[in-house]
């Protein structure tokens, strides 16, 4: 039955990602969905035995980078890695779906894949003039590398010391599965509901168009896309059952969105003076522990405002 779905799957995803290229309003954004979604299908196809005419077509885009031509050569760097995310996922699906030893490892590499491929195609999709080959945030920091290095080596020594561990506590590995999907849901809710309010890096200059977004998920914490990275980088080391990752992920997580809160909401006390100061003392963070700006401090970084920080409870 697998071996018959996936036999055209390159033919579906070619045509899917066709059908909604309407959505994005940029080539790359379109080169990348197309590579992605058809990379995934190809490799699938061609592990169920099935050549796909999509295949050959596709892996050649990388080869534009050849040409003296720069926007070539990043429509290409976009195409390959696309191609290698969709590598990922169908690679992540197949040990989910074949592997009795390592499903879960499976599913972190599609959690992986899709996260930071998402971030480039929604922002494509809603905030193109901030497009970038940095938008896949595979370069976030150097920190975020060494965090993943570090996850990825703690899981190969535990499984090669204690191969039972990793396949002991399915429970364990499911609640991390939850929390992925759900930090993952709730941080691409932040992003399509922002739209081009969203960005990558905290805005140190208020744009004419930009708007303080405060209903949907806005409505239900401040910073729904930290809290949805935030739990979703806490998932990714329960599903994988480190623990040492864990420990670790949680403190460093939660110090980086310490610092990042506090700086933002310096500047959106800025652009939006009274109108965040009350949208902050209705809503709280969603981050545990972390308040950002504290209104008891905007006297002094604003001492020529009229701003009423009255009120200003534990938010």
């Amino acid at each position: 039955m697998f071996e018959t779905v996936v036999a055209r799957c390159s033919e579906v995803g070619f045509v899917t990602g066709t059908l909604t290229m309407d959505c994005i309003p940029v080539l790359e954004g379109k080169v990348a969905l197309v590579s992605y979604i058809t990379s995934i299908s190809s490799l699938l196809a061609l592990h169920a035995s099935s050549y796909s005419p999509w295949v050959a077509a596709l892996f050649l885009l990388p080869l534009l980078g050849l040409l003296p031509l720069p926007r070539l050569r990043q429509i290409a760097m976009i195409a390959a890695i696309s191609c290698g995310l969709g590598l990922l996922f169908s690679a992540g699906l197949l040990l989910l779906t074949c592997s009795e030893t390592l499903p879960f490892l499976g599913a972190y590499l599609m959690a992986l894949s899709f996260f930071h491929f998402s971030e480039y195609l929604l922002t494509a999709a809603y905030n193109h003039t901030t497009l970038t080959i940095h938008s896949f945030l595979l370069d976030h920091s150097p920190e975020y590398a060494v965090a993943a290095l570090a996850s990825w080596l703690e899981f190969a020594a535990e499984y090669w010391l204690f191969p039972g561990f990793k396949t002991a506590h399915p429970y364990f590995s499911l609640v991390g599965a939850l929390l992925v999907g759900g930090g993952e849901l709730l941080r691409k809710l932040a992003m399509t509901q922002a739209k081009s309010n969203f960005t990558h890096t905290v805005m140190f200059r208020k744009r004419a168009s930009h708007r303080l977004v405060t209903g949907g998920v806005y409505g239900w914490v401040r910073h729904p896309s930290y809290v949805g990275w935030f739990y979703w980088s806490l998932g990714t080391q329960v599903l994988l059952c480190n623990p040492l990752c864990l420990v670790a992920y949680t403190l460093a997580s939660w110090k980086f969105f310490a610092e990042r809160t506090y700086n933002e909401e310096r500047y959106l006390i800025e652009f939006f003076k009274q109108e965040y100061v009350d949208y902050k003392k209705r809503v709280w963070s969603g981050l545990p522990f972390i308040r950002g700006f504290p209104l008891e401090e905007v006297g002094n970084a604003f001492p020529a405002s009229d701003l009423d920080v009255a009120s200003v409870g534990g938010k």
